[in-house]
């Protein structure tokens, strides 16, 4: 169950729209790398996930993630509200405008659609988890990238918030994962997780 407060993590206020800009940021709704993916991939890893750590750590993740979509929504919103045809056609949004009008539909910077192969859910517990290390990273380059393209304030500040969370993430999901393993070195985990592959866990920590 969840408590929903009606407003942004971070506030967005923009004042000068921009589409251009906007189909930058579009990515981080719904490119390889953004918001919606990463909701869904620890929203969904945490169900097979055997350790209350990792799971907890995954249903916290996975929310916020979906409170990081609300704000690169609203951004792409802003940056494309009240456009004219002229400044539609000059910013090369028309063909996004043609198909969505105004409406926010996750895509890629390129114009790729969303995907649900562009995350992972794999059900083993070290894999899941340094798929979730990966995947924080690489948002994080995403977002670099665009501040690195943008100068406007406006912009960069509620950008700069979502990729210091992409690296507290990382932090929270390293500490999850050294957490996992040592309690799989725990004389007493198989005991208690049955369905867990040790044979296949021995295996990997002897290195064959």
């Amino acid at each position: 169950m969840w408590r929903y407060e009606k407003r942004l993590q971070y506030p967005v206020k923009i004042s000068q729209p921009n589409a251009r800009i906007a189909q930058y940021i579009m990515s981080q709704y719904g490119g390889p790398d953004g918001e919606m993916g990463a909701s869904m991939r620890y929203l969904s890893q945490r169900y097979a996930m055997p350790f209350k750590m990792a799971q907890a750590t995954l249903t916290d993740i996975g929310t916020e993630e979906l409170g990081h979509m609300e704000i690169v929504a609203a951004i792409v919103r802003q940056l494309t509200r009240d456009l004219s045809m002229e400044e539609i056609e000059a910013s090369g949004f028309g063909p996004y405008y043609i198909d969505h009008t105004g409406g926010i539909w996750p895509q890629a910077a390129g114009g790729v659609p969303f995907n649900a192969c562009e995350f992972q859910s794999k059900g083993d517990a070290i894999t899941d988890l340094f798929e979730a290390l990966s995947a924080e990273q690489k948002a994080r380059t995403t977002y670099d990238n665009i501040l690195r393209t943008i100068h406007d304030a406006e912009i960069c500040d509620p950008i700069r918030f979502l990729r210091e969370r992409e690296i507290v993430h990382f932090q929270r999901f390293g500490e999850t994962l050294r957490n996992a393993l040592e309690e799989m070195n725990s004389p007493n985990f198989y005991a208690f997780n049955p369905g867990f592959d040790t044979c296949l866990w021995k295996q990997a920590k002897e290195g064959r």
